[in-house]
């Protein structure tokens, strides 16, 4: 699969087939990997448990080393270079901030090991806590900050040395749902006000997309899919990547002639599609209910209120379950006969 459209000269980092094991005759943790990011991208790696994304963001910060391949920084490689002269600021989701320090001394500590002057760091620091939402906050203790409030100083902290690349190892994992949703919407504000350029790793679907220009998805070591956020969730490459997306609505199909041929009968499928076997996605947005005698009769097994749309699990006479999405004021109830038809627009021809 392509990469970004950057050529080699243009990305900030590149990534050239970097390959990392960590047992012999067991399958790598990295399985030449290619990647590059441009300078001030946001780059979010999205992958269940074990699927090389921290692993990735240890080899570019120097704190893993590849098997194989190489990183490159401004066109720089980075074999051999320690972690502390990478210039790339990291950022975990434990804020690993020190205690003994108060807010300002926690801010100022890259700056102060690079040398600069006490006024640069007053200077910086008081910008930097101005532009996280803490104005004032200098001399306040750490443990007396909330976690939502620890969390800014220690983006605060990552990003006074000005690092060509702020790299964030799930930065907002240990924060409630609330408080991340409104974090997440600072952090690109932030970020694009510094033209910082950001690689970002997470499990959670819903920030990598609220925060990235870019989304990689992850899979067994190697890149499953890579794209903007919109181009990923409209159009999974994978049933892998459906599947990691929350997209269960997906089975045999063989298309012939604008349908697809499937277990619940005939498919709309997109204008140009392939005539040939294949795995088909339908998105729950398009699976439409009917009227019971206008679509493929189904019973509505199971019904989730989801604050902006009730999400359904239907039961069709024939062929596997499947799910779909609906209006609160148009959700029918548990155990009513419905019927379905489906959207083209919301079906997705699966990598074959």
């Amino acid at each position: 699969m392509a990469e970004h459209a950057d050529t080699p000269d243009q990305a900030l980092l590149r990534l050239d087939d970097v390959t990392v094991r960590f047992r012999p005759g067991q399958p790598p943790a990295l399985d030449a990997v290619g990647l590059s990011v441009a300078a001030r991208e946001i780059v979010c790696v999205l992958g269940p448990s074990g699927s090389g994304k921290s692993t990735l963001l240890r080899v570019v910060a120097g704190l893993q080393a590849a098997d194989a391949g190489r990183v490159f920084l401004e066109g720089r490689d980075q074999s051999g270079v320690p972690t502390h002269r990478r210039g790339v600021g990291l950022m975990f989701q434990d804020h690993q901030l020190f205690p003994q320090r108060d807010v300002g001394g926690n801010v100022a500590f890259g700056l102060r090991m690079r040398g600069a002057s006490r006024a640069e760091q007053e200077r910086t620091v008081a910008g930097l806590l101005d532009l996280v939402g803490l104005p004032g906050a200098q001399r306040r203790a750490v443990a007396a900050l909330s976690g939502g409030e620890q969390q800014r100083v220690a983006l605060a902290r990552a990003l006074a040395p000005r690092p060509r690349l702020l790299m964030l190892d799930e930065p907002l994992g240990q924060l409630d749902r609330g408080l991340r949703e409104r974090l997440v919407v600072e952090l690109r504000r932030v970020f694009g006000e510094l033209g910082t350029t950001v690689l970002a790793v997470t499990h959670d679907q819903g920030e990598a997309f609220a925060l990235a220009d870019r989304v990689v998805v992850m899979q067994d070591g190697r890149i499953a899919q890579s794209g903007t956020p919109l181009e990923v969730w409209q159009r999974p490459a994978t049933e892998f990547v459906a599947r990691f997306l929350g997209f269960d609505n997906v089975v045999e199909a063989t298309v012939r002639g604008g349908s697809a041929g499937t277990p619940w009968g005939k498919v709309p499928v997109p204008d140009g599609t392939l005539d040939g076997p294949c795995r088909l996605l339908v998105r729950p947005a398009g699976v439409r209910i009917t009227a019971a005698a206008d679509g493929l009769p189904c019973r509505v097994a199971a019904r989730t209120f989801r604050g902006t749309h009730v999400a359904l699990l239907l039961q069709p006479d024939t062929g596997p379950q499947m799910e779909a999405a609906c209006a609160l004021r148009d959700a029918p109830q548990d155990g009513e006969s419905v019927g379905v038809t489906f959207a083209a627009e919301d079906v997705v021809v699966l990598d074959r």
